[in-house]
């Protein structure tokens, strides 16, 4: 079993290491000469799902846009802009303050030609940015060389070259005049990006390839280890939760009393008969799980997490199931179903009837349990993990199966069980703020995709102000349900005890409203970008930009570094640098425990000449541009190719604790950085 294990966690690693390193995006290009003296050279592009790839005309303060260089044109001249062919995608975006225009799925860029020679040569390249939800490729360039015959009577071909997307006419006082301006009239910093080629051609120890050193850190999946544990403990807490409802607790001493009569000459049948319905009810809930991974599969499980018209569903489906603890309906099964169930069992024998006997205790059970199971497997399904659903499951239904083996292993413990009883009731009603505080996670995953701001920070901490608020004094008795016991005068002590804690934590988010971290809901609220009105404006800044130069920055100080992979059109960057690196904590750590090398991979000052590289995969690459270089180092040193990209190192380049992606959790980034740190310092 452990080997197997093994084996799958290797196959699931050497799998993600693929789908990291390969492109999402696939072009193919193509020339088509549609008349004697005009030629088109056609890039046609598959995205996977989930990608786009952004358009042309983009503002220069926005993200990448397809932009084609001409390097050479013999007996050739561009004519007219670069053209996109497809479904054109426009959306309003927050963070970039503009409408952004892109494609999914599949897109054509066609730049027209007029040959003017007898003979041509058209040599450049297509420049474009991809992005997903979570994360953007460096800027990527797709080469094209093509030679030809043009007109009989044209004259003899002449070389000319030209710059962005051949509308040198239309652009020639835009970005590329600017880049020309730029790199004439400051050598110094041209000639500072031109420690260029330095460590790409010496093969610096800076640049050595730490793939292998980076996976021994991430490879133990520490995080997802821990998501796993956390779904299972989950998974027992909810069971335990459900084991208290009245649609369970009830069952208990009725049923561990009808298996110890049932065996009344032989107690070790009865105790093994008991045991066997635990196991029933652990293997028929573990089976729901089984089915909604087969149904939705490991791929669609793992797409879940921001995938916005599920978690729209989700969000509905906890809703409903708040409002049936709160008493408002209650969800029921056909009544028949329980009872061709519950006669089936009295009608057999042996393990069947056992496990028939298990199975209506599901059905009987389903208005109180269904909840607590659509929560856990929810919060399962979106943790990105396709076993999660099983995980959870399991922690849910030994937890529910748990009392009827101990109860008939230990028979006198029944008699100092709990009686059924008012406590119950508050128990459901308490499950029911926890559903309806967890729905709000998932409609505020649908609000950030779709850029509706109806649930921006200050307004989901309000909501969860006023909620907790409530269930505290829900717990204190200053609010009642209809379905309360009206006779009851005083909460029992440990009610007021919870509610004092809940009203505690309602104060604790009150700050927050005005910009405060709040740490402990930081996992479930929206990120700090979003919120109007916020008097914490820090802002991180990294001193470095240069590689090399920070390195050599670092080893003076005798500090780690933190190597920050970025893009100045990287939406998701901007959401952790708003939402993760203001927080006092890491904002602290970066700036005096680090030092800290922005390296912006969209960076488009050119390189003092073009150098020709060989990438992991075999192939070649011309890097062009400061930011060529940096999503170079990042791919051969790092072996990735996305941003945000975080990782902590050496004085010497190695990796100290492993590497960072999109994820605003600030716990999970501030033990990222301190385990860099604990590590530097051994």
């Amino acid at each position: 079993m452990k080997i197997r294990k093994i084996t799958l966690f290797v196959f699931l690693l050497l799998s993600l290491t693929m789908m990291a390193q390969q492109t999402p995006v696939h072009f193919k290009v193509q020339q088509k000469q549609t008349s004697p003296s005009e030629v088109e050279v056609i890039f046609t592009a598959k995205i996977d799902k989930g990608w786009h790839v952004y358009s042309t005309g983009l503002p220069a303060d926005g993200p990448t846009s397809a932009t084609l260089h001409t390097e050479k044109a013999e007996g050739a001249q561009p004519v007219g802009k670069l053209m996109p062919r497809g479904r054109e995608l426009n959306v309003d975006d927050n963070i970039f303050g503009m409408k952004l225009r892109y494609f999914e799925n599949s897109v054509s860029f066609i730049q027209k030609y007029k040959i003017t020679g007898k003979t041509y040569n058209i040599k450049g390249y297509l420049e474009y940015g991809a992005c997903n939800d979570e994360m953007c490729m460096p800027p990527t360039s797709v080469d094209f060389n093509y030679k030809g015959n043009g007109p009989a009577d044209a004259p003899q071909a002449t070389e000319t070259t030209t710059e962005e997307d051949g509308a040198a006419a239309e652009t020639a006082d835009g970005a590329a005049a600017d880049t020309a301006a730029t790199a004439a009239g400051e050598e110094t910093a041209a000639s500072e990006a031109a420690t260029d080629t330095a460590g790409v051609a010496s093969g610096s120890d800076l640049w050595k390839p730490v793939i292998k050193e980076l996976k021994a850190f991430d490879k133990g999946g520490a995080a997802e280890n821990t998501s796993l544990l956390y779904i299972f403990l989950m998974g027992v807490v909810g069971g335990l939760l459900a084991l208290l409802t009245p649609c369970v607790w009830p069952i208990i001493p009725m049923t561990v009393s009808f298996f110890l009569k049932r065996a009344k000459d032989d107690k070790k049948k009865g105790i093994r008969d008991a045991i066997t319905y635990g196991i029933s009810i652990i293997v028929i809930y573990m089976a729901l799980a089984l089915i909604v991974t087969a149904i939705f599969g490991p791929n669609k499980l793992n797409a879940l997490a921001t995938n916005a018209p599920f978690n729209i569903f989700f969000f509905l489906l906890l809703v409903v199931f708040a409002f049936s603890f709160f008493g408002w309906f209650e969800l029921r099964l056909p009544s028949s179903w329980g009872n061709a169930v519950d006669s089936k069992a009295a009608s057999t024998t042996g393990l069947l009837s056992i496990f028939l006997m298990a199975f209506t205790l599901s059905l009987v059970s389903f208005s109180c349990t269904a909840p607590v199971i659509g929560l856990l497997l929810v919060q399962a399904a979106t943790s990105g993990d396709w076993v999660a659903p099983a995980i959870g499951m399991f922690g849910f239904a030994l937890a529910l199966a748990l009392p009827f083996s101990l109860f008939a292993l230990f028979p006198t413990w029944l008699k100092q069980a709990p009686k059924s009883g008012s406590w119950m009731n508050m128990i459901k009603v308490v499950l029911g703020f926890i559903e309806l505080a967890f729905a709000l996670k998932f409609l505020s995953v649908a609000d950030l995709a779709y850029g509706w701001h109806i649930l921006d920070r200050e307004t989901f901490l309000s909501l969860w102000i006023a909620m907790f608020g409530l269930l505290g004094f829900y717990l204190i008795g200053w609010l009642k349900f209809p379905h309360d016991d009206a006779d009851q005068k005083a909460m029992p002590v440990p009610a007021i005890m919870l509610g004092m804690v809940s009203l505690a934590f309602t104060i604790y988010m009150i700050p927050g409203l005005w910009g405060a971290p709040c740490k402990a809901v930081s996992a479930f609220a929206p990120p700090m970008y979003t919120q109007d009105f916020n008097l914490d404006t820090k802002t991180i800044e990294a001193k470095y930009t240069d590689y090399e130069e920070g390195m050599r920055a670092a080893a003076r100080a005798g500090k780690p570094v933190m190597l920050d992979f970025t893009g100045f059109g990287c939406v998701n960057c901007r959401k952790m640098e708003g939402a993760v690196w203001t927080d006092p904590q890491v904002a602290d750590k970066l700036m005096k425990d680090y030092v800290l090398i922005s390296l912006y991979v969209d960076d488009k000052t050119p390189l003092k000449s073009p150098i020709t590289v060989k990438t992991p995969n075999g192939s070649t690459r011309t890097l062009r541009t400061v930011g060529d270089k940096w999503s170079y180092l990042e791919e051969t040193k790092f072996g990735y190719m996305a941003q945000p990209f975080y990782v902590t190192v050496d004085n010497n380049g190695n990796p100290l604790s492993g590497s960072f992606v999109y994820k605003e959790d600030i716990p999970g980034y501030l033990d990222f950085l301190n385990k860099g740190i604990e590590n530097y310092k051994k």
